[in-house]
């Protein structure tokens, strides 16, 4: 075949500079890109975005959980991948909620074989509690969880990311459209190492839309669908604002931990984790600011109405905003310049350049167990079966220089404060302070914060103490009965295993 100029033009270049340069390959222009690329992102259908993703069996997919009970986009797209055939799926959505119940049937017939997850909750818990994984959950923290995709153990192949409202182009964020659910956080770990990137949208915007969280050179497929969740269902359950009088009273006693505890200055920084308790604590620092002028430098973490409120009064200077537990959360995320977005990354990944965390003063956490050492048990209940989640427990519990962990000595007839937890998610040397209804146990390695609560006339006792007062509340309680089939692997921030979750004896 004659060759072209143009390929005789090259094809001299490629000999002037054969040892010294790599070669250009002599091209036609049947080589060349002859389609221009607008809107090729664009899916007719979920179908289609699955097949053009590449998705293979054995792969590994995940979903993000902004959205947490009110999301709808991880059953949507697990019903479809089921339909077309697809098995033996690695699912890693950054957490699962008690409306993923019908990943149980999912798993039953092998399209599901492993989870990675933060927690676990429902019917989907229930089940995998008593067996029904072949191979064990693999338990991470938030900030772990980056560190297992950094590190290259959680490989993704397809993110599935379901967003308010994007452009044709993949630009994308979550306090735009109807389904506002705030801070994308956690996705955008996911839309930045994940091989192909699937958003799912109720919204398609004029491009370019901006600010984007999810930007469009991240972004391979968008496919438009009705809803992708109900944003009202976010700030439920775990994030509602308190109104038991019990957990008022510990929140309480818990901010005047926080006052007497030589932390409270100008400029200190704040995190209340999920749970009524902790997320009250907010809401009686108001008037300890207001009384000694003092102002917070930041708050961190899942940001709420509360924390938000405490920033447009001026009390809280900025708000670092990895997740928004309810809607005014969200909205604030769109208006409030100093209300900023943050990556999991940039929030707890021990191993980043710099994590938020790390800067933390005091951080404010549940338990649903904590023993005389201090470890804390969020995952398991009393019963042994999973019904909660790791999230930035530990990563924030080592970071902060001061550590609260508050719940109430006793839950219905089953102690709180036992010899020992059913599962260890944060270990008790990254513990300072407990505090319950019954009073507040200080970590004996930090004595001088014992001393100042003690100075202001607070209620310190010793965690014996405490223990000895549950058992008498409660009597001892029988001991869970556990098969030796190990159904949870709990990893810690750095990825290594810090306990195991047995499956429960029927």
């Amino acid at each position: 075949m004659t060759q072209t100029l143009q390929q005789e033009r090259v094809a001299a270049w490629n000999r002037r500079t054969e040892n010294h340069a790599p070669a250009f390959n002599p091209v036609s222009k049947l080589n060349l890109q002859t389609q221009k690329p607008r809107d090729k992102k664009l899916c007719a259908s979920l179908e289609e975005a699955i097949r053009r993703s590449g998705l293979h069996d054995g792969m590994t997919i995940s979903f993000h959980h902004a959205f947490r009970n009110g999301d709808l986009t991880l059953n949507r797209v697990m019903d479809v991948i089921a339909r077309m055939g697809f098995k033996n799926l690695t699912l890693a959505s950054s957490s699962l909620s008690d409306c993923h119940a019908p990943l149980v049937e999912h798993i039953r017939n092998n399209v599901v074989s492993r989870l990675y997850t933060s927690g676990l909750r429902g019917p989907l818990a229930e089940e995998i509690s008593r067996g029904l994984l072949a191979e064990p959950v693999q338990i991470h923290s938030h900030g772990g969880r980056v560190h297992l995709v950094k590190s290259g153990e959680l490989n993704i192949d397809v993110a599935f990311l379901g967003v308010p409202a994007c452009d044709p182009f993949g630009n994308a964020n979550g306090y735009s459209g109807k389904a506002c659910c705030g801070s994308l956080g956690y996705a955008k770990v996911d839309a930045e190492h994940a091989r192909q990137v699937v958003l799912l949208t109720e919204t398609l915007l004029p491009y370019p839309h901006s600010p984007a969280s999810l930007a469009q050179d991240q972004v391979d497929l968008i496919v438009q669908i009705d809803q992708v969740g109900d944003a009202d269902k976010i700030g439920a359950d775990a994030t509602r604002m308190t109104s038991n009088p019990r957990e008022l009273l510990i929140a309480r006693s818990a901010a005047d931990v926080v006052v007497n505890s030589g932390y409270f200055k100008e400029g200190f920084s704040l995190q209340t984790g999920t749970g009524g308790a902790s997320l009250a604590v907010t809401r009686f620092l108001e008037d300890k600011m207001r009384h000694r002028n003092i102002h917070a430098a930041f708050a961190l973490g899942g940001i709420t109405s509360t924390m938000v409120d405490l920033h447009e009064k001026g009390l809280i200077h900025k708000l670092l905003d990895v997740q928004s537990f309810d809607r005014a959360a969200a909205g604030s995320l769109a208006r409030n310049p100093n209300h900023i977005e943050i990556s999991a990354n940039e929030y707890a990944n021990w191993g980043s350049k710099g994590a938020s965390v790390d800067r933390l003063d005091v951080v404010v956490l549940s338990a649903l167990e904590i023993d005389t050492r201090f470890n804390v048990n969020v995952l398991t209940g009393s019963d042994g079966v999973l019904r909660g989640a790791s999230g930035g427990h530990c990563d924030t519990a080592v970071a902060a220089a001061l550590s609260i962990i508050v719940a109430p000595l006793v839950r219905g007839r089953i102690p709180t404060l036992v010899d020992q937890v059913t599962t260890c998610v944060t270990p008790g040397s990254s513990v300072d302070i407990l505090v319950t209804d019954h009073g507040i146990a200080v970590n004996p390695a930090r004595p001088e914060l014992a001393d100042r609560l003690k100075e202001a006339g607070l209620n310190v006792v010793s965690v014996a103490w405490l223990r000895q007062r549950a058992e008498t509340l409660t009597g001892q309680p029988r001991a869970i009965e556990f098969t030796d089939r190990v159904i949870a692997v709990v990893r810690y921030r750095d990825g290594s295993v810090i306990d195991v979750v047995h499956q429960v004896k029927e």
